[in-house]
This record gives C-alpha cells, structure tokens and sequence, in this order.
C-alpha cells in the first residue's frame, strides 16, 4: 500500500479512530473516579558483589566472576521476594502495629488503625500483648497464623487485600538492580504512608538476616567436610611416608634412579674395556701365529721343549699374579716382587730362545733376533691381555647379578613414592577447598549483611493520580483496536478503493479518473477535473479509432460495466456533449429504463432507447436494437455511442461488440471486485478484437491538479447550458435539460 492509499484508508475510517479511543478513554476516567491516593518510599542497598572487598580480594589472581554476581543478585530477589520472607515481614509489621495504644502520623494514621481495631477484637488484642517483651506477641502472632482454625489472625496474615498477607506486600514491593552497579534499588507503595514505610523497613531487615544466615548455614556444612577430608588425607599421606622412609632404611637406598645410573654407566665402561682386551687378545694371538708360521718356514728355527714349555708357563702364572695384585689392591712390595719375577722369567726365556735359534737370519734376510723378539712380546701381550680379559669379565657378572636384584626393589620404590605423591596432592587439594571454605564464612562473619545506602524515607506527599495516564492508554489501546479493525476490513475487503488497486486486480492501466461532480460548474474544481478528463478520454478514443486498420463509419463506442450504477449514462452524456460541440452528430444508444423513454434529439445528439429482447446477445448491427419507429439511418452519424446493461445480469452482444472501434469500461470507486467481476472481465477482452479503455469513476482527491480556469478559458463553450432542447418526438418534452441532468 502506498502514502496515499494509507492516507485515504484512515481519512475513510477518521470516525472509528476518533470514536474508539475516546469511548476507551472515557471508560477508564469513569471507572477510576474514585482513585484511592498512594503513597510510594524507596531504599538503596549496597551489595558489593562487583566492587567490594573481601578477604579473598587479596588472593593472588582472584577476578570477579560477573556470572556468579548476576546469580547473587538473583538470590538476593529470590529470597526478598519469597512468601516466608514476605509471611515474617506482615508478622514483625503487625506485632508493631499491636504494641500502639493510639494512631500516630508517623506510625500509623487513623483510618488504618480504626480498621485495624475492626478487625481483632479487643480482648484477643490485649492477650496478645505482654509487656517489654515484643518477642512474645511476634510468637503468638505466627501460631495463630499456622494454626488451623479461622481466627482474625490467620485472616489478616493470610488474606489478600490486608497490609499484612504476603500476596499484598508482594504486589507493592518492586526490587531491581540498578544498572550493572552493586546497587539495589528497593520501592514499596501503600495507601498510608506510614506503613509503606515501616513494611520497607522491615522488608529490608529480613532480608539481611535471611540472606545472611543461609550463607551462614551453607558454609558450616562445607568447612566442617572440608576439615574431615583434611584429616584423613594428612593421616594417609603419614602412613605413606613412613612406609617409603623404612623401605628406604631396609635397603640402604637413598635414590634408587641415581644408583641404577651410575650402575649402568659402570656397566657400559666394563663390557667397553672387556671388548677391548678381548680384541687385543685376539691381535697378539694372531700375530703370534704369524710369527711362528714365519719361523717354522725358514727352517727349524725353534724346537719347543720341555725347558721353553714350562719357563712360558712360568711367565704366564707371574702376569696372571701381578694382575690380580694390582685389582686387589696389594701393597707395593708385592707388586715389585711379582714384577722382578716376571722380569727374570723373561730374561730366562729369551736366553732359552737364543741358545735355540742358530742362524741369525730368516729366509727373508730377516734377522732371526728380532722375529724371536717380536714373537715374545705378542706372547706377553697375549698373556697379559688373557689375564686382564678374565678379571673384567668376573667383575661384569658380579655387576650383573647385582642388577637383576635392583629391578624389584626400584618397582616397589616407585610404586611408594607414586603412593606418597597422590596422598600429598589430595591432602594439599583439600587444605586449599577448606582455606577458600574458611575464607568465604569468613566474609560473611565480618560483613555479610547488605548494607543500606538510602533509607526508606517517609513519603510527604501522595504519588500523582494514575487517571489520566490510564485514560491516555486506554485512548492508545482505542486506537489500535481501531486501526487492527480497519486493517482486517481493508484485508477483506473486496472492493476497488484506489486507482493503484484497481490496476493491480484488473490487470490493465486505467485511461482516465473522474472525480465526484455532483453539478457542472466553471467555478467548482471537480467539474474541471471532469472536463480536463473528458478531453483525454476523447483524445484516447480518437487516437484508436485512427489506428484501425479498417475503418468503420459511424465509429461505435461501447460503454460497458460489470455492475449497474457505475456511472455510464453520466459518462455518456459528458462524452456525446463533447463530440456534439466539436460539430459532429451522434447517436447514443441506451436500455429503455421505462415505458416512458422514447427517442429524442438535443443539440445534435440522437437519443436512442432499446429493449433488451432475448435475442440481445446474437444482434449485429446497431439498427437491429431500434424498433421500425425509431429507425433512422446510421450513416448520417458520425459517431455511436452504444451503453450496454450490467454485464451481470445480461448476455454480451458478441457480433455488436466486435463492430466496435473501441470498448470503455466504467467502474466506480468501492465497487466490489470479485470471482465473477474478473471472470467477465475476462471473456469480454476475450471476445473482443479491438482496445478496450478503463475509466474509474468518482475517485476522491483526482480534482487536486485541476485545470485553472485560464487553461480551460477557450473551451468555455463547452461547459456552458444548452439554451433549448431540440426534441426529436412530441411526447418526449421536458423542462430539465438532458444533459444538464
């Protein structure tokens, strides 16, 4: 919907959107006449969950977790908002009450009192009472309230409409949080002044101590689990202790990952020294080969006997001994005595070895000397490098067989130690929870109540009435009900209400719109606006009667409409008028309304009436509408105008309407548009070969961009009265002008 077809939609329903809101607005004003005036107190709380400090503040790394401050503060109104808490307000509220023997201003005004004495007779109010002790009326107030026959008591506490039930007091008693502040922002309002401020009062002293000791409650349960936890954790991780320390003690170990270390770098330094005597040995004993091989080649160089045999032996048994002194660690003199011995033995050998080897040289050139040197030595070398090979290979298994004894012993060390590390780490876990534990009952102790910023101050002077603005809403609730109601009509609503609206449902451009013209005038903008129209219809007309391809003569315009009263004889008059001024002769051809309409001229135009015969739709020529009276020749016309009936409640002259050179439909604003209008809408353009025009009919605010009268200044002749009426028949005289009608 456009600007201007929402502006037309609410200018059409103006009177519901006056009517409505001020009947709503009406009712409410009538309704709250008798306004009772209230009174209204507020009070700030300071809650520091935000920004206090506390004792955990001073943990390192503590932040302040915004999710938890959201869940306090809604704890906080949970628990102000409880019925118990409200139920123990009314009580303190009502044992204050009790303890006044007259009204006063600032504690209770009279109309409150004298009700109040209404309600509780006096000899129950006199029982409840006990002097300089408070305590006692606020203990017999709650048994009656709980108790479970009907006293005036119970009726006050657990009523509805009294200062004293928790449902009134939660109705009046609003808390929010103000911003994303620590602030709380408690309001409370009542009739007395006096008591909204005494029931914000003690709304504000019980929920300190509420709040206060269920935070109280909840963190004694959870120090003292916490302080168990702590015992037998630090009871575990003793035991723990005391069995790693006495493995430790049994075992002569200190670390046992130290000493398998070292141990396996002794390990390594033992097989590498063992390899490399095994390959020294395995060098002498080769090149002792080499050489004796050498020496057997040159000759008989040297015979073994008995005395070489056991002089090797002897030197072999003296390295063997010097060896196991120098590992055994022997004192210094014995050490030189196995070496003098070994150096003799040496000495005996070589000269055994002299005194057998004859020639001075090998076959080689050689000299036999020296291959009896070399090879004594490679002997000595091998010796000693099979002496040395044996006492490392006997300390490698005495370091293996320690070894294979150490791999228990380390799984069960380790296994003690695993033990002892859990049991430390749950026993500090828990001494952390009861630290965090004990620090939070902590801050509840040294401040756990809220405290109060603004007190709830005493309300001087009422809150301003509520009339008006109830008043104002309900005007407002008025005028959406009456525009939800004109939105429903508009959505339901069948009928064509705009020219936008028309093409859309149509499905063709509309040619011309013609405002409401109630009477011809220069002077009145419509009937300009009409006029202005008129031409442009008429230039239309023209323009597709020119581009026919085959000309007809009279040209025939047919006016036609789905609906009767769509303005089509007004249109007609206005257009015959048009070509009758412009020199031309016309026809116009109409359904007889009533035996009184007969055929008659005025100023050019031929009025035509014609029956509507059963064989209305097979007709052909414009004469076969005419009876033989009203029978005039066609060609001496220059145009036709043919105005057919309803089509709703008439056949289409099929073959008449094609002799047309163009179609004009009629429709007038707020005409129902429905299933049957579209489908005749549809066979006429379908039976049809020519253009068909379409004119909207009494269309409001089209008279806006009328012409002056200087635009229309040399067409005035055309708006001006005919002075006579040329009649055609004698029984067709009237005193009113057709076209001025």
């Amino acid at each position: 919907m456009t600007i201007r077809g929402l502006g037309r939609l609410l200018k059409q329903h103006l009177i519901w959107f006056i009517l409505f809101p001020c009947l709503a607005a009406g009712t409410v004003y009538y309704f709250m006449r008798n306004e009772t005036r209230v009174y209204k107190t507020k009070a700030t709380l300071y809650t520091g969950f935000t920004s206090g400090y506390s004792l955990r503040s001073a943990q390192e790394g503590f932040q302040a977790d915004y999710s938890a401050v959201s869940n306090a503060f809604d704890n906080i109104l949970t628990t102000l908002n409880s019925n118990q808490t409200l139920y123990y307000v009314g009580v303190n509220l009502l044992s204050e009450h009790l303890q006044l023997t007259k009204p006063t201003a600032h504690q209770l005004s009279d109309a409150s009192y004298q009700a109040l004495q209404k309600a509780i007779p006096a000899s129950l109010w006199q029982s409840l009472l006990r002097p300089g002790n408070p305590a006692f009326t606020r203990t017999r107030i709650d048994s009656l309230a709980k108790s479970q026959t009907d006293n005036p008591i119970r009726r006050l506490l657990l009523g509805s409409d009294t200062y004293y039930s928790a449902d009134y007091i939660g109705k009046k008693l609003k808390a929010t949080r103000k911003n994303a502040s620590d602030m709380l922002d408690l309001e409370y309002e009542a009739d007395d002044p006096a008591i909204a401020q005494q029931t914000l009062n003690l709304a504000i002293t019980e929920l300190n101590e509420r709040y206060t000791s269920m935070k109280r409650g909840e963190t004694n349960p959870v120090v003292k689990y916490y302080e168990n936890k702590a015992k037998d954790a630090k009871r575990l991780l003793d035991n723990s202790e005391a069995k790693l320390r006495a493995f430790n003690v049994q075992h002569n170990v200190l670390n046992f990952e130290d000493e398998l270390k070292t141990r396996s770098a002794t390990r390594e330094a033992l097989v590498a020294e063992y390899n490399g005597e095994v390959m020294r040995n395995q060098g002498a004993k080769a090149a002792m080969n080499a050489l004796n091989q050498r020496m057997t080649q040159g000759g008989s160089l040297l015979k073994i006997n008995t005395a070489l045999t056991d002089k090797q032996a002897e030197l072999t048994a003296a390295e063997a001994q010097l060896i196991n002194a120098r590992t055994n660690k022997q004192p210094q003199a014995i050490l030189d005595r196995y070496q003098a011995k070994i150096n003799q033995a040496s000495e005996e050998l070589k000269q055994i070895a002299q005194n057998y080897f004859a020639a001075d040289n090998t076959a080689e050139s050689v000299p036999k000397l020296k291959l009896v040197n070399e090879w004594l030595g490679k002997v000595l070398e091998f010796e000693e490098s099979g002496a040395r090979m044996g006492v490392v290979k006997k300390r490698l298994d005495d370091y293996q067989a320690e070894s294979t004894t150490f791999t228990p012993l380390e799984s069960e060390q380790r296994q003690l130690t695993r033990d002892m590390g859990v049991a430390e780490k749950e026993y500090l876990s828990l001494v952390q929870s009861l630290n965090q534990a004990t620090t939070h009952r902590q801050d509840i102790t040294i401040d756990g109540s809220l405290s109060v910023l603004d007190p709830p101050a005493f309300p001087l002077s009422a809150q301003a009435p509520k009339r008006w603005l109830f008043s104002a809403i309900a005007a407002g609730a008025g005028l959406v009900i009456a525009l939800l109601l004109a939105a429903i009509r508009f959505w339901t609503d069948k009928r064509i209400n705009s020219l936008e609206q028309a093409e859309q449902w149509i499905g063709m451009p509309v040619t011309a719109l013609f405002p409401l013209v109630k009477k011809f005038a220069v002077n009145s903008r419509a009937s300009r606006a009409a006029v202005g129209m008129f031409e442009q219809v008429g230039n239309a007309i023209n323009i597709e009667i020119e581009n026919q391809r085959i000309p007809t003569h009279p040209a025939i315009i047919t006016l036609f409409s789905m609906r009767s009263k769509q303005g089509k004889s007004w249109f007609a008059h206005g257009l015959a008028r048009m070509y009758a001024e412009s020199g031309e002769s016309v026809a116009y051809f109409y359904p007889r309304l009533s035996e009184a309409d007969k055929k008659f001229e005025q100023e050019g135009i031929v009025f035509l009436p014609y029956e509507l015969h059963p064989n209305f739709m097979n007709v052909r020529e414009p004469d076969d509408l005419l009876t033989h009276e009203d029978m005039l020749p066609m060609s001496t016309f220059h145009k036709i105008i043919l105005e057919l009936p309803a089509l709703v409640g008439s056949p289409i002259p099929l073959h008449l309407v094609n002799r047309s050179s163009v179609s004009l439909m009629l429709l007038t604003v707020h005409t129902i548009w429905g299933r049957r209008d579209k489908q005749l809408f549809g066979l006429y353009t379908k039976a049809v070969k020519h253009p068909i025009l379409i004119a909207l009919n009494k269309v409001s605010g089209e008279d806006k961009d009328a012409p002056t009268l200087g635009d229309i200044e040399q067409g005035m002749v055309r708006t001006k009265r005919y002075s006579d009426a040329n009649i055609v028949t004698s029984n067709a005289l009237t005193d009113e002008k057709v076209l001025d009608s």
